[in-house]
């Protein structure tokens, strides 16, 4: 009686060792973007990045007294990498694609200063329709390039993206920003 138990401990230890192995395991780091205890949509975050979530706060554009309510923010960056950034949110009360258009018009003097639309267009994102913006811009007094995506979720939602990256930023990070993109899947 104790030896087949025996062997199954063994197996279970064994197994568990074996997912400890370099590239044994998943590399990536599933996240999931709640609202109000409701699972929205969820992204896999590539090895060697952070994750910050915020939740809802006012902010401030520079050089104004203008503030703009912004709900909660997931925001990722490579850790060695600091001229770029991502971001993900879903704010409440925006239900169409003209709404979330609407809304990073809003809230794009918070984001950058500058900005000049190159090219506007639409695509899928997980499956979902999603409206797409890039440009040129500054922030910090540095020259930027954007991504802005709006993603139609299902119950009426939308995500919205921003990608923010400083001029001379490793080129190969756009790989990494374009594979959380590919991994992006709405949460039913």
């Amino acid at each position: 009686m104790r030896q087949p138990f025996a062997r199954h401990l063994a197996s279970v230890v064994a197994a568990g060792l074996l997912a400890l192995l370099p590239g044994a395991a998943a590399a990536d780091m599933p996240v999931t973007y709640k609202d109000k205890g409701r699972s929205l949509f969820a992204v896999d975050v590539p090895d060697f990045w952070s994750v910050r979530a915020g939740g809802a706060r006012e902010l401030t554009a520079p050089g104004s007294g203008e503030t703009r309510q912004v709900g909660r923010v997931l925001g990722l960056r490579p850790t060695a990498e600091p001229g770029l950034w991502m971001g993900f949110l879903s704010p409440e009360g925006i239900r169409s694609q003209e709404q979330a258009m609407r809304y990073l018009r809003e809230i794009g003097p918070f984001l950058l200063r500058d900005a000049a639309v190159s090219d506007r267009g639409e695509i899928r994102i997980g499956g979902r329709p999603a409206g797409r913006i890039t440009g040129t811009g500054t922030r910090g007094g540095r020259s930027v390039n954007f991504t802005a995506l709006t993603i139609g979720l299902p119950g009426g939602r939308v995500a919205i993206s921003v990608v923010v990256m400083e001029a001379g930023v490793n080129p190969e990070l756009v790989s990494d920003v374009n594979a959380i993109f590919s991994s992006f899947r709405p949460v039913y």
